[in-house]
């Protein structure tokens, strides 16, 4: 077994097998896992907001939906990874805290979910799996060996997905 990657919030990384990579506090973020598994290359990206086009200050690639995901296939397209055969295993997209009144500034976890899920599609890549939605926060770990997608989360059994 290989070496634990982290990905911070608003970070991305590519992780080769027989490595693994991880990412701690996804509350309304979501995790996007991509797995080549031909040559077992992963890749994981901490999604905090759905859309770039609406923030001035855009320059973190990975912080979106929209950029951060198209800049993870990039990535592992240069590690050797073919788009053609990626797929995709996403988890987060909370809804955090309660409100009478679920604004789109509130439902931030939904709109992640949404903003990702279409970003895959457009870039033909097809979704195997999500745990995502409801009103907790969850670390996720990503196996290369395998393709599997560990779920964490405070007073809940792990889930693999």
């Amino acid at each position: 077994m290989g070496k634990m990657i982290k990905v911070g919030m608003a970070d991305l990384n590519v992780c080769p097998y027989p490595d693994s990579i991880t990412t701690l506090g996804l509350g309304s973020c979501v995790g996007v896992a991509l797995y080549d598994p031909q040559i077992k290359l992963g890749g994981l990206a901490h999604v905090m907001l759905p859309d770039s086009t609406s923030i001035r200050n855009n320059v973190n690639k990975a912080k979106f939906a929209d950029t951060g995901i198209e800049e993870l296939v990039k990535r592992m397209e240069a590690a050797g990874g073919s788009r053609r055969r990626f797929v995709a295993k996403i988890a987060g997209g909370a809804q955090m805290f309660a409100f009478n009144n679920a604004t789109d500034m509130v439902r931030v976890g939904e709109r992640n979910v949404e903003a990702c899920k279409k970003k895959l599609r457009e870039l033909g890549i097809r979704i195997l799996s999500e745990d995502t939605g409801l009103s907790y926060g969850r670390t996720v770990e990503f196996y290369t060996e395998t393709g599997m997608f560990r779920i964490k989360a405070v007073g809940k059994p792990a889930k693999e997905i």
